[in-house]
């Protein structure tokens, strides 16, 4: 038997599986690895976070990142060239970090790699006749597996599109296995660069379950910090936004868009909200000219607000969700605060109470995803548009 197939045999026999979870979100900030014990599949799933850490980028690796990130002008022998130098970038980092936690990487039994998206071009954004969705995730795992060792699962993204979703957002899998209880009605919020939840039913009908993108979370607060504030990456405490006041004519202008009135399931990216966004709401609105810290305000409540008016649609005035958060706007206080007061009769918590470490959650759910594709078998979704009822990924090699 071929070597590698053996290997990938015993793995599937193991009752635990050690599996690394990776996830490079858009905020381009560095790499979330998360070593994760994992028991069963489906429903049955038991996993433990062993080890977690995120390992910063350095100025020039995000300058090259961003050179390709989310432009349509973007240079193609660029993309090529990055694909491959972030699949060796990732396995270095996975190597340096194994060493600092006194782990071998004969101890790994996989690898779960999202990659790095640089483009998400779903129809409902492309609107390109006879085009289908599309997404474009750049860190290729035959490096990762060739540079470690690991046998490495990646590219999640392209079955689900295959299989007629939007390719994102890819939370709902990982959510309804790990987090879902009977007799609690919870939202997992992750306010990463996009806002995105999972609706987890108190029946636990996987049928009601679905993820969907909900509008911006941090990416046009991050791009405004970035452009007018040199050396700052993101809004540290909601510190600069609390200095201002919300402008209702900008935050009219920036919540009149036909994809925050869109039906869920839907996905979106910072393809539709950037700085091209905002700016043209500055000049809908003739708010040109406000201070920069009103500008942040206003961002940080158009955030709240799209996320607000997402778990209303779900639940109405009076309902009482727990909602679970995770993400980078989960430590931005003015936004969290602007969320508690819009949904007074919630339970606003984060995965810290589920024993997940909110920074992790993405990396984790990879992982998640990694064990389904091994020795899961199908969840039935439903036969819903959105959430095809499948397993992801693609199985890298070491040689």
């Amino acid at each position: 038997m071929n070597s590698n197939w053996k290997q990938l045999f015993e793995i599937l026999q193991k009752q635990e599986r050690l599996i690394i979870g990776l996830m490079s979100g858009t905020s381009l900030d560095g790499l979330d690895i998360a070593l994760c014990s994992v028991k069963g599949s489906g429903p049955a799933t038991k996993l433990k976070v062993l080890e977690f850490t995120t390992v910063p980028y350095a100025e020039e690796f995000k300058r090259e990142v961003k050179s390709v990130f989310s432009r349509r002008d973007a240079d193609l022998q660029m993309v090529c060239l990055m694909n491959e130098k972030i699949g060796l970038q990732h396995a270095a980092l996975i190597l340096e970090t194994l060493k600092g936690w006194g782990r071998s990487p004969s101890e790994i039994d996989v690898i779960a790699s999202h990659g790095q998206t640089i483009f998400h071009a779903p129809a409902s954004l492309h609107d390109l006749k006879d085009y289908p969705n599309g997404t474009l995730q750049i860190g290729d795992g035959d490096h990762i597996a060739v540079k470690t060792g690991i046998i490495t699962i990646a590219d999640f993204r392209q079955k689900h599109l295959a299989a007629g979703g939007e390719g994102a957002p890819l939370a709902v899998y990982g959510d309804y296995l790990l987090f879902s209880k009977a007799g609690e009605d919870r939202i997992m919020l992750n306010i990463g660069g996009i806002a995105n939840f999972t609706y987890l039913p108190a029946d636990q009908d996987a049928s009601k379950v679905f993820s969907t993108d909900v509008g911006p979370g941090n990416t046009m607060m991050d791009q405004y910090i970035q452009q007018q504030y040199p050396g700052l990456y993101y809004d540290e405490n909601g510190a600069i936004a609390s200095k201002g006041q919300v402008n209702g004519d900008l935050l009219t202008a920036l919540l009149t868009n036909e994809f925050l009135d869109a039906d869920f399931p839907k996905t979106t990216g910072p393809e539709l909200f950037n700085l091209h966004y905002l700016s043209a709401a500055q000049q809908r609105s003739d708010t040109l000219n406000l201070r920069k810290e009103d500008v942040l305000a206003t961002l940080c409540a158009c955030s709240a607000k799209v996320i607000l008016t997402a778990i209303l649609k779900c639940f109405g005035t009076g309902a009482t969700p727990y909602i679970y958060m995770s993400g980078g706007g989960m430590h931005n206080p003015l936004l969290v605060e602007l969320l508690k007061s819009g949904l007074p009769n919630a339970q606003f918590r984060t995965t810290d109470d589920l024993e997940i470490n909110p920074d992790a959650k993405e990396a984790v759910l990879f992982a998640v995803l990694a064990n389904e594709t091994l020795v899961g078998e199908k969840t039935n979704f439903g036969d819903r548009e959105g959430v095809p009822s499948i397993r992801m990924g693609k199985i890298c090699l070491p040689d």
